[in-house]
């Protein structure tokens, strides 16, 4: 998984069957963007999309060295938020392109969080049926996650990322360097996602998120947990892309996070919802006997440490069934959850979507289905 582009080493590289780009994860990495996207872009006109928070940080500079490497730019912004994802914004970026003429032979440069990521890349996917587009993921939640793996989505009112596509990028380039500007919350919601992976991976990885005890120690341990993070999805990802199978393990505390994360209208954020979920997934698995002792105080103990939550009222009631009947990984009126047997080894278990209410709250044996 390694190599060489533009005199910097590539510690990853995503392989899947009809693609493979590279990941560089390196601090400053953000100060030769320019010349390293010459190494993969022939000249062209790149739309770099950014958010009212992070454009300001980051995106004159960039589109500075990317005119001085020789290429065209346009620069959008969009709102900073979960409400960019969404059918209008999708619209009003698909216009900006046409009307500053970007064709298919061009690009689009994310430049953001996950929601600029998701939002930016669903853009490059349907714009003229697909054009190429790059992932520059400035918060710690989309250096781990979703910068990687080419999902692209959009949301609609009764569900996350509902509409959306698989569409990789052509390189991901990570400086944990912009985690310096990050507020700490952010820091540490990106941090639940870092936790879910190790709990996923187990070993070394579950050995390592075991020594963050404090917020500032995801800085000063900033590569290495970004690095093993995205080596775990990766395998994940090259092994089943469209998520036909295996890819479902990295939905561990998505089923639950997800549905609270839309009832909070954005009290909740992304990784703090997965915290949750993470928690409530386990503690029902342990209940009915199927996770070993001591995995849930593990991943309480990890989650506690930066502050992340791990219960909300949101938790069954009426709305919260509403948004789980909705849940992407509801399949044929069946609902697939990840649950863990122990750190390591993640599994899945499905059940009646009918029968939700009665398996969260305890009242529906396993044996029974």
């Amino acid at each position: 998984m390694h190599g060489n582009v533009g005199g910097l080493n590539v510690k990853l590289f995503a392989t899947l069957p009809h693609k493979k780009y590279p990941i560089f994860i390196e601090r400053g990495i953000l100060q030769q963007l320019g010349s390293l996207l010459t190494e993969i872009w022939s000249p062209r006109k790149i739309a770099v999309v950014s958010d009212h928070h992070v454009a300001p940080l980051y995106q004159e500079r960039i589109i500075r060295q990317l005119e001085a490497a020789g290429f065209r730019t346009a620069a959008f912004q969009v709102p900073a938020g979960e409400s960019s994802k969404s059918w209008k914004t999708a619209v009003r970026l698909y216009r900006a392109l046409t009307n500053n003429q970007f064709t298919r032979s061009d690009g689009v440069l994310a430049l953001g969080g996950g929601v600029v990521g998701d939002l930016a890349g669903f853009i490059a996917s349907t714009y003229m049926r697909g054009i190429a587009y790059i992932q520059v993921p400035t918060s710690l939640l989309a250096q781990v996650d979703s910068s990687v793996g080419g999902k692209t989505a959009i949301n609609l009112d009764t569900a996350k990322n509902i509409v959306g596509t698989f569409h990789q990028p052509d390189a991901v380039f990570i400086d944990p360097d912009t985690l310096q500007t990050l507020p700490q919350r952010f820091l540490c919601e990106g941090y639940a996602e870092i936790v879910k992976m190790s709990a996923l991976e187990g070993e070394t990885f579950w050995q390592m998120t075991g020594e963050v005890h404090h917020p500032q120690d995801i800085v000063t341990q900033a590569e290495p947990l970004i690095h093993q993070s995205i080596a775990y999805k990766t395998k994940i990802v090259c092994k089943d892309e469209k998520e036909a199978g295996l890819r479902q393990v990295l939905n561990f505390g998505h089923t639950i996070g997800h549905a609270i994360e839309l009832l909070s209208n954005g009290a909740l954020a992304h990784g703090e919802a997965i915290s949750i979920g993470m928690v409530q997934i386990t503690q029902c698995f342990k209940d009915y006997g199927l996770t070993k002792h001591g995995t849930l105080d593990g991943l309480v103990q990890r989650l506690q440490q930066t502050g992340l939550p791990l219960k909300s009222t949101l938790m069954n009631t009426a709305d919260f069934y509403r948004q789980i009947i909705n849940d992407k990984k509801n399949h044929g009126g069946r609902l697939t959850l990840v649950y863990l047997k122990a750190p390591g080894q993640p599994a899945m278990h499905s059940i009646p979507i009918s029968q939700a209410e009665f398996f969260f709250t305890g009242k529906k044996s396993l044996k029974s289905e």
